[in-house]
């Protein structure tokens, strides 16, 4: 006799990047799909060093059940990254340590979002996102987004015709898929629109530190409250630890904790305790980043050579400032889901664009991350990638 389900997993979509799994895992498949920090930039030395003094100092603290708000000196290093980000203070108080940012994305929604409450998301879109929010049930609508980021005149325009989003989404700096980065301009109008209509805006932010062109911008949350930011270590050190957290206004945080108490307790004490190490060791991050954009920087400038040179006018992009992701169009119309079971049986693969998409989805993008690969299979990937278009035209 079977169990009935929840309604609200009647709808629940599996993530269509993790669905290409399978393919991207056969050892002579030169991957371009998955979102994976490059592992040669692992700080493997620094992460061994901490381990030892982790359990060496401080054993039984960071081997016992802790807080849910999170590990101390790991939440000041945080607020202190967010006050340089914002130009004003953020105390530790206000900063959440949650299973990476998909956690965090999970318990905001659980605080504001109803069954059929209106919610802003960026389109195309984080997929693990659309995945994450979609659980509630919510109205999803998509707002457009172009090499700037999101479009906030088009946003403005709905609230202006009577869209009321309880909660807009976005991802702020090199946004997966598209690789865009929201204008200095535009953050300070998203600011001004959440102020005015009274909507909560989420900036995801997992890529911010990866910029290899370009100047930093300022948080939208230097401008308003109305405004949770994420961030992760995925990115910034490595992915395993699931080592993310959110900066709430006070009146919110509040919530959010007691909603992660109910979800699993707190973040991996150990975890926690070991990356707070890392990241304060003594000149650790600034060299570390130094490494990481020079090998996001060189790898997406070497992609875009070979696509150049293998690809001319077939496929049309634009190189992004920062982060792991190029976004293309595929010229003349044709399918990049055609494109990508021919791409397979030459043993390259990437992401159909359709998978980010809320509404009508545009079948001829795809998305190319250059994280991962060398400069070598890059360029290899890319002369597989024509061919495997000439299969399909």
């Amino acid at each position: 006799m079977s169990i009935p389900l929840a309604a609200r997993t009647a709808g629940l979509r599996s993530s269509a990047i993790r669905d290409l799994l399978a393919v991207t895992q056969r050892p002579e498949v030169i991957s371009l799909a998955g979102g994976l920090p490059a592992p040669d930039a692992f700080p493997l030395d620094h992460l061994r060093a901490a381990v030892d003094e982790v359990l060496r100092t401080a054993p039984l603290t960071a081997l016992q059940y802790s807080t849910t708000e999170g590990d101390p000196d790991l939440r000041t290093w945080i607020a202190e990254q967010a006050t340089a980000a914002r130009g004003r203070p953020v105390d530790p108080s206000q900063v959440l340590v949650t299973h990476g940012s998909q956690q965090a994305l999970d318990l905001v929604a659980k605080a504001v979002v109803d069954r059929g409450t209106p919610v802003g998301i960026d389109e195309p879109g984080y997929v693990g996102a659309i995945q994450a929010l979609s659980v509630f049930e919510p109205d999803l609508c998509p707002l457009v987004v172009d090499g700037d980021g999101l479009v906030v005149e088009f946003l403005a325009e709905r609230l202006a015709a009577g869209l009321r989003p309880r909660l807009v989404y976005t991802v702020v700096n090199f946004q997966n898929p598209t690789g865009a980065t929201l204008s200095l301009e535009r953050r300070r109008q998203l600011a001004e629109l959440a102020e005015t209509y009274g909507f909560l805006v989420v900036e995801d932010d997992p890529y911010g530190a990866l910029r290899f062109a370009g100047d930093h911008l300022p948080s939208i949350a230097s401008w308003s409250d109305h405004v949770v930011s994420f961030g992760t270590v995925s990115k910034l050190v490595v992915p395993g630890f699931r080592v993310g957290w959110l900066i709430a206004p006070l009146w919110l945080r509040d919530l959010l904790v007691r909603l992660k108490q109910a979800a699993d307790l707190h973040t991996s004490s150990f975890g926690q305790a070991v990356l707070a190490a890392v990241l304060r060791a003594p000149g650790f991050l600034d060299h570390h980043l130094r490494l990481l954009v020079e090998v996001y920087g060189t790898r997406a400038a070497a992609l875009a050579r070979a696509l150049d040179e293998h690809l001319a006018s077939r496929l049309t992009f634009e190189l992004p400032d920062g982060g792991m992701f190029l976004w293309g169009r595929l010229e003349g119309g044709v399918s990049a889901r055609r494109l990508f079971d021919a791409a397979a049986a030459r043993n390259v693969a990437f992401v159909p664009g359709d998978a980010f998409y809320v509404a009508e989805a545009d079948a001829s993008t795809l998305r190319l991350s250059y994280a991962t690969a060398t400069p070598e299979r890059l360029g290899e990937a890319a002369r597989r990638l024509a061919d495997a278009l000439d299969d399909v035209v």
